[in-house]
């Protein structure tokens, strides 16, 4: 089991991956996967994302009590990033 913070992470860079590309089903069902990661092994609920110039903040519901944690853009946004230089080798084929 990873811990919270490295499963919020995970989750965060690939959803931000998904809102960039709503039709790459394999990030898709990767951002799935994670989400239910935070829900079945760590049981967090209502995530919610804010985003400014520095920093990505997650509030988050856990054991029936608020919690918040947050990262640096650059550190989400390094896969999208590398997608993006490089679309040649992260093509979207079809489901």
């Amino acid at each position: 089991m990873s811990s919270i913070h490295d499963s919020l992470y995970n989750w965060l860079t690939i959803k931000v991956v998904c809102d960039a590309r709503p039709e790459d089903t394999a990030a898709l069902e990767t951002e799935e996967m994670f989400r239910d990661i935070l829900k079945e092994e760590h049981e967090i609920v209502d995530i919610h994302i804010t985003v400014d110039e520095d920093f990505y903040y997650l509030s988050y519901v856990l054991n029936d009590k608020e919690s918040q944690t947050r990262f640096p853009r650059e550190l989400i946004e390094v896969m999208l990033n590398q997608i993006n230089e490089s679309p040649d080798r992260y093509k979207i084929f079809p489901k």
